[in-house]
């Protein structure tokens, strides 16, 4: 049969096949005649989001900032932020201080920057002056006469009491003695007998005697009685007595300090005039008056517990400063790279006594990083933050009511009774987490309040257009990475090939890659091999050697493959033809590091329902973009063969050798060209590998890492030998992401390597076959001898063949007299 020859197609020129930069075009011999640039570039739309974010002071306005890693977001922010200089609000310092009504719940003072230390030094300045003071006022000599006035009066009344007592038992024949009683004495009234003291107890015995009445000591022992409460009723007015005493010697204390301990606290109060700080000074004026025993030297200043804790009563007088702002002169950016619990909320530290007691007070609590960010901004990575214990759940507590208390982890869960609940800080921290779109798009869908709180989003772009003005920007970019490292100068080959590695890892001829850590590893490296070449300056053979090895590195994977593919353990023609067969396009490997390798698709048909079985999904090795496009062809062959024909098949299409999973679409032309192969038994190019993706109409769309796949395939090619027919067949939309090495470059140019793109899927069945496709005509036929007239054959003879047979005049005949003769 003579078929239709498919028209020429023009492959691309080397010229599609990578954008270069002449080094010609710079106006300068190295980098050391090359101004640095401090602005951020390729980062408009991340900065007017920021923008918005950092300078609008409303609640919610926190931001989230997205983009893939390697774009410099942690680093750069901060950058950023000092960029735009927002205005901030007023800075505070922040302090705890004894609660003297309460001393499990510390009072916070808040003070204007910088004031905090001056309070404690001024603060712990009067406590010291008390200190010395208060002991020299109670030596004098007016305070010890009014002090002695006040003992003797008390001690004529005691004695008044006392003999007044000892009278009226005497002249009952009663005295008052003592009884030791362990290592004490005890007063104890006595009977009086031959001039001999008894107790009352030994009446019994002197009844025995005959010394005595029974009714006599009847009457002592009523008389006893009335005795003994009454030295009771005696003490207990000693007992006030004593009391009032302790008051009035106290007051006399205190009427003698009180000019000093209010002069010294007054002056506190009209240094800093803040009603909050009055009323706490007022209340160590107040504790002061009631601990003048330690002031005045007659209780020791330290004391050890029972349980080995030791007690400093000048420590209640301590100020604890929690955020010093003293030297803080600009909008506080944190950058917390560990955001832990403790790490951004703060904690209270704890003592142990060494027998399972824990206690803390007022100077053990510590600020975090969100106290520190008060007023200004606190970077964190949002994935760290979710993944870190009870972060999250405190930190939208904050930012939807704006109060921070400072509590320890462990009594965030309850695992330990609270010690200590501080007085809240009022916060006014703008949060900007740093995320994937994944992340982002996550919480705002499933986490309640998300969007309240996080009201900005600054993408952060993995790309920049490449023009003439931004080329210079980047070259000043890379001045800038060579002195902030101390690199070695790069003359303006290098720079030309730093420039078409930043278009390669953008994977676009009019883009640049925005994500710096690359670049800054490229120039890292190539300053590495310049040095250990000899060099002083940089050149492109550095650049180049640096990139190459970076892959070589990472590459182990890829060779092992490469390996498998030449030793035909991994089963892929590169030559010849073949039915039902095509060579597809694989990408493997990550972000970081990925490489394209070819692989064998296959074909199978036979009578059927016109279903297509997608093996891969069978066997649960397809995930959903793959199935998708397997549906999608079948849907293409039904809008493109089954108008006018049934069809009437059942196909079966498989990755050969393929033992992962699958996903991707990319392959959609390959499988098509393969079942257009089987149906028309027209064998397909091995020496062509072909990608892309397919929509139902047969229009050809554009696909990833094609960079990669054209060298993968090259790659085997040339480890078999070029014979000068290979190539590859891409989708037309994926030239302008050609950024092709050298070599490849090089074979197309002397015509041992081919790339073709196509925009329909006609042009690649015709470029696999080398014959027409065939175009339908008005009777709703295709061409006769083209591909897609010899599938319309083949579709019309398995119609027929799925037909039941039927049966002949004479069989009818035969079937009657058989059914009479029964």
């Amino acid at each position: 049969m003579t078929y239709l020859k498919a028209p020429k197609h023009p492959q691309l020129k080397p010229s599609d096949l990578k954008l270069k930069v002449d080094p010609d075009f710079f106006k300068f011999e190295s980098t050391s005649n090359v101004p640095s640039i401090q602005e951020i570039i390729g980062q408009e739309r991340a900065l007017k989001a920021l923008k918005v974010g950092v300078e609008l002071w409303s609640a919610g306005y926190n931001i989230f900032i997205t983009g893939l890693s390697g774009t410099g977001k942690l680093t750069t922010v901060k950058k950023m932020l000092e960029a735009i200089r927002p205005q901030c609000p007023k800075l505070y310092d922040y302090a705890y201080v004894n609660n003297f009504d309460n001393e499990n719940e510390p009072i916070l003072l808040v003070f204007k920057a910088g004031e905090a230390q001056k309070f404690k030094h001024d603060f712990n300045s009067t406590i010291q002056y008390l200190q010395s003071k208060i002991p020299q006022a109670l030596e004098g000599k007016h305070f010890k006469e009014q002090r002695k006035k006040i003992i003797t009066e008390f001690s004529s009344k005691e004695n008044e009491l006392m003999s007044n007592f000892e009278e009226k038992l005497k002249k009952e024949s009663f005295s008052l003695g003592q009884v030791k009683v362990g290592e004490a004495f005890r007063p104890e009234v006595l009977f009086v007998l031959d001039n001999q003291p008894i107790f009352i107890q030994q009446l019994e015995e002197q009844i025995r005697l005959g010394k005595i009445e029974k009714k006599k000591a009847a009457e002592i022992t009523h008389k006893y009685a009335m005795y003994q409460e009454e030295l009771q009723s005696i003490f207990k007015k000693g007992i006030l007595l004593s009391q009032q005493y302790q008051e009035k010697v106290q007051n006399l204390e205190k009427e003698n300090v009180e000019v000093i301990v209010k002069a010294a606290i007054s002056s506190l109060m009209e240094k800093y005039q803040d009603e909050k700080i009055h009323k706490y000074l007022a209340q160590v004026e107040n504790n002061i008056y009631n601990s003048l025993d330690v002031f005045k030297g007659t209780k020791p200043k330290t004391e050890q517990t029972e349980e080995g804790i030791i007690i400093d009563y000048f420590k209640e007088y301590e100020v604890n400063i929690i955020l010093d702002n003293s030297n803080t002169h600009e909008c506080p950016i944190v950058i917390e790279t560990t955001p832990t619990y403790n790490n951004i909320f703060g904690t209270i530290e704890k003592f142990s006594d060494g027998k399972g007691g824990w206690y803390a007070d007022f100077t053990r609590i510590k600020a975090g990083s969100l106290l520190k960010a008060n007023g200004g901004y606190l970077v964190l990575n949002a994935l760290d933050a979710f993944q870190e214990t009870g972060v999250w759940k405190s930190m939208k507590r904050v930012l939807m009511y704006g109060k921070l208390e400072i509590q320890d982890l462990v009594s965030y869960f309850q695992f330990s009774p609270v010690l200590l609940k501080p007085e809240p800080v009022d916060i006014n921290t703008k949060i900007i987490f740093i995320g994937s779109n994944y992340l982002y798009s996550v919480l705002a869908s499933y986490e309640d309040d998300f969007k309240k709180i996080f009201k900005i989003k600054a993408d952060f772009d993995y790309e920049m257009n490449r023009s003439n003005k931004t080329i210079e920007q980047y070259i000043q970019v890379i001045k800038k990475i060579i002195e902030s490292e101390g690199l070695m100068e790069f003359n303006r080959e290098a720079i030309s090939k730093v420039i078409e590695y930043a278009s390669r890892y953008a994977d676009d001829q009019n883009k640049l890659t925005t994500r710096f850590s690359f670049i800054a590893d490229l120039l890292r490296e190539s300053n590495f091999w310049a040095k250990d070449n000899g060099n002083k300056i940089a050149t492109d053979y550095d650049v180049s050697q640096a990139y190459n090895n970076s892959k070589e590195r990472h590459g182990l994977y890829e060779n092992k493959v490469s390996e498998m593919i030449l030793d035909n353990d991994i089963m892929i023609d590169s030559d010849k033809e073949r039915i039902g067969q095509v060579n597809g396009l694989a990408i493997y490997g990550n972000d970081f590091y990925s490489f394209g390798k070819p692989t064998r698709i296959t074909a199978s048909v036979s009578l059927g329902t016109g279903n297509i079985i997608n093996v891969e999904r069978e066997a649960g090795l397809s995930g959903n973009t793959h199935n998708k496009g397997m549906l999608i062809i079948t849907g293409y062959f039904r809008e493109t063969f089954g108008q006018k024909n049934p069809l009437s098949f059942t196909a079966s299409v498989v990755f050969e050798q393929g033992y992962g999973m699958i996903d991707g679409d990319s392959a959609s032309c390959a499988e098509i060209c393969a079942l257009v192969s089987t149906l028309s038994d027209i064998p397909l190019r091995q020496y062509f590998a072909i990608t892309g993706s397919v929509n139902q109409k047969g229009d050809v769309q554009p696909i990833g890492g094609v960079n990669e796949k054209v060298e993968g395939f090259f790659d085997v090619c040339k480890a078999r030998g070029l014979n000068k027919k290979q190539g590859v067949i891409i989708p037309i939309q994926n030239v302008k992401n050609l950024m092709l090495k050298d070599e490849v470059v090089e074979a197309v140019e002397n015509g041992e390597f081919h790339i073709y793109s196509i925009s329909r899927i006609e042009e690649a069945i015709e470029l696999l076959t080398g014959i027409k496709a065939g175009k339908l005509l008005k009777n709703g036929s295709y061409e006769a001898n083209t591909v897609f007239g010899l599938v319309e054959k083949k579709l019309k003879l398995l119609h027929k063949r799925s037909k039941p047979a039927k049966p002949n005049s004479n069989n009818k005949k035969n079937n009657k007299e058989t059914r009479k003769s029964k």
